[in-house]
């Protein structure tokens, strides 16, 4: 299988952490041709989608993980499958990103996660697809609405819509004195909405990421606990990853957004879960492979692969 990875430069990924490197790794040992794709090289000519295509080889070497070799401007649709795993901010740039790799799976390349559901899924809107899933929230950007919402839950969590690591995430209670320049600044003075959600104590149990392929969910969570004194469930916060068994409501969310994910081609998805709560759907570039392996033993790669191959042999 030729195989390509859109991602953000692999130079300076986190070695210890990284997924999309775990990805890379499982298809090389799996004997696939291998091919690596910065986000900034995708475009559509007359002729086609395309992007500079590097040959590489990756290593499970913290010292050298990586070796490119020469790049050629080639259409994507040299490739069997592409799994696109840039980054947010889900920014102008992300999108027309989705519209390459759209016209490249009209040409019959595999694209994983489908570029139209990238588009349509806002990692933090498509939760509330779900209501029954979750806690009481709000995405708006009115001040009316948002004071109202934090005055009837009393204790709640702001963030922006496209964020990712924890960023900007803001714990506002009733009485805070600053909820006016919070609300000003991240929602840019009211004209940019965002996700506001009643606080979930059991965050400082831990965000549990539960990560989904083709609907199915892993059998374990990671949970990461916030650091003391943190408010944020994020490894990039510095939050300590625990492994976690899925609990009935756990499994029972899984079970009200598996299918929609198949329908939508969402093939590779991470669930934030805190206590009995989904707060996000993460569809963009899921993460926690690695802890997956060390803490549960549960190697994602391998089950992703096995089903990419599968879809592959399908045509």
């Amino acid at each position: 299988m030729k195989f390509g990875v859109v991602m953000d430069p692999i130079g300076s990924i986190n070695f210890k952490k990284d997924s999309s490197l775990d990805i890379m790794i499982e298809a090389q040992n799996r004997g696939h041709d291998l091919s690596y794709i910065e986000p900034s090289s995708l475009h559509i000519n007359e002729r086609g989608a395309h992007g500079l295509i590097h040959e590489i080889n990756v290593f499970d070497n913290a010292d050298k993980w990586f070796e490119l070799k020469d790049s050629f401007a080639k259409k994507l649709s040299d490739l069997d499958v592409i799994i696109m795993r840039q980054d947010p901010p889900f920014d102008s740039d992300y999108i027309y990103n989705t519209y390459v790799l759209e016209a490249a799976e009209k040409e019959g390349v595999k694209v994983i996660n489908r570029p139209r559901s990238l588009r349509d899924c806002n990692e933090k809107v498509f939760a509330t697809e779900f209501p029954e899933c979750c806690t009481p929230f709000l995405v708006a950007s009115n001040q009316t609405l948002l004071r109202d919402f934090i005055n009837t839950h009393k204790d709640t969590v702001i963030k922006p819509l496209d964020g990712m690591g924890g960023s900007s995430i803001f714990r506002l209670r009733e009485e805070d004195p600053n909820i006016a320049v919070v609300l000003e600044t991240i929602t840019s003075f009211y004209k940019s909405k965002v996700m506001i959600q009643r606080y979930i104590p059991e965050i400082l149990e831990g965000d549990k990421r539960i990560l989904m392929i083709n609907g199915k969910p892993m059998g374990a969570a990671i949970a990461r606990v916030p650091a003391k004194g943190e408010l944020r469930g994020n490894l990039a916060a510095g939050a300590t990853a625990i492994a976690k068994s899925l609990t009935e409501r756990d499994l029972w969310i899984c079970s009200q957004v598996g299918p929609r994910l198949k329908e939508l081609g969402l093939a590779l998805v991470g669930l934030d879960v805190i206590g009995d709560y989904l707060t996000e759907i993460n569809v963009t570039s899921p993460t926690c492979f690695k802890e997956y392996r060390s803490l549960c033993d549960i190697e994602v790669s391998k089950k992703l692969m096995d089903y990419i191959e599968s879809i592959a042999d399908e045509g």
